[in-house]
């Protein structure tokens, strides 16, 4: 016993929505590096750091923030999260 569909039945199948960042890997692979290049410059800054010179620490606490608050909040979707939580995926 199958059930026959009416013409109004009928839709198009969904497209799926695209993940992000899918379809741009060059951008990720560059906009990777320059936060990878400003960790390990923040990290690398600390070989200069002594209780005489306390420069290398606050390039280390400026470069360290940095390479999280661009991907997250210039980069990233921050602002729409409020819209996502709603569930309007158009955001």
């Amino acid at each position: 016993m199958s059930h026959t569909t009416t013409s109004s039945e009928r839709t198009a199948p969904r497209k799926q929505p695209t993940h992000s960042g899918e379809g741009h890997l060059v951008n990720n692979l560059v906009t990777f590096a320059v936060m990878m290049v400003l960790f390990l410059g923040a990290v690398g800054s600390l070989a200069f750091f002594d209780e005489s010179n306390v420069w290398a620490f606050a390039v280390c606490l400026t470069l360290f923030f940095l390479a999280f608050w661009i991907p997250q909040s210039i980069l990233g979707r921050s602002d729409t999260g409020p819209a996502l939580a709603k569930g309007d995926r158009k955001a």
